[in-house]
């Protein structure tokens, strides 16, 4: 039986509602894995709809108050049923790569499903709109949102989008916020080798310059990517260290969002743990 002793998670405010400082995000679980295609198919495979209800449990038992996910209809399934056996954690809904770019009123469907904060996909269409020039589209896409009667929500890959919304006062109640910004990542290894890279490629300074507009906005923002789709985990030292590097870069009012996979131990009691832990010392109590 798994030991459900652990420090209390922090908190902090979406709108009125109360959430962890740690997040659970889904692409461990829905096979996005930002490896490959095998562990992807790992993923999904060793994630049973039994599974998903256990893993989302277990965040439960450790005081996780919040699971972002996309919405898709095999997530839908899973969350309808959570909720039908009792489950409490609250959700934030991403949007489905560029569906929402394609058809915004796809936000209305979505909201028949009462999250408590949604937003568009930051690189199907929040990051998208911004290199196309289409920034009236995805402010059009936020305001039905908030017609929808949820927490606005703006997914960012590019902190440049970040420094826009912040400018024009844009109505946006969160932000989600990459700390590796893959396609610029990608672009500047093109330019420099002249030819695309084998995969995603993620730069460590990325990160300071995510950091330095989360700390310029007043509003909080979801950190994730915070280990690199999995690449800063070669040990816990460098988990923590990870962790560490994030809280002491965001604000006390942000939260991280992480993907956590149960198969081959209880990451989501470890993370949870070390965030307490964390929190803690960063807070000097």
């Amino acid at each position: 039986m798994m030991n459900t002793t652990h420090p209390t998670l922090p908190l902090i405010s979406l709108g009125d509602h109360q959430v962890s400082r740690l997040i659970i995000g889904d692409n461990p679980i829905y096979g996005y894995s930002h490896f490959n295609q095998l562990l992807s198919q790992h993923q999904r495979d060793a994630h049973s709809p039994d599974q998903v209800m256990a893993t989302l449990k277990r965040a439960e038992e450790v005081g996780i108050r919040a699971w972002q996910n996309t919405i898709t209809e095999r997530s839908l399934s899973d969350l309808l049923r959570y909720r039908e056996e009792g489950g409490t954690i609250k959700w934030l809904c991403l949007s489905a790569g560029a569906q929402w770019y394609d058809d915004p009123d796809c936000v209305f469907e979505a909201a028949r499903y009462h999250p408590i904060g949604m937003a568009p996909h930051g690189g199907g269409v929040g990051d998208r709109c911004l290199r196309e020039g289409k920034l009236g589209h995805l402010k059009d896409i936020l305001k039905r949102i908030r017609d929808s009667g949820v927490l606005v929500g703006l997914s960012v890959h590019d902190p440049l989008l970040i420094q826009i919304a912040e400018d024009e006062a844009w109505d946006v109640d969160y932000y989600m916020t990459a700390l590796y910004h893959l396609r610029g990542a990608r672009e500047e290894f093109e330019q420099k080798f002249g030819h695309a890279p084998l995969g995603e490629i993620y730069l460590r300074e990325h990160r300071i310059k995510m950091c330095e507009q989360i700390q310029q906005t007043s509003k909080p923002c979801l950190a994730f990517k915070v280990l690199a789709a999995g690449r800063a985990v070669a040990s816990k030292e460098q988990v923590k260290h990870e962790f560490e590097f994030a809280l002491k870069n965001i604000k006390p009012i942000d939260a991280l969002l992480i993907g956590m996979y149960q198969k081959f131990g209880d990451q989501i009691g470890e993370n949870a743990a070390l965030i307490s832990e964390l929190c803690q010392e960063l807070s000097g109590s």
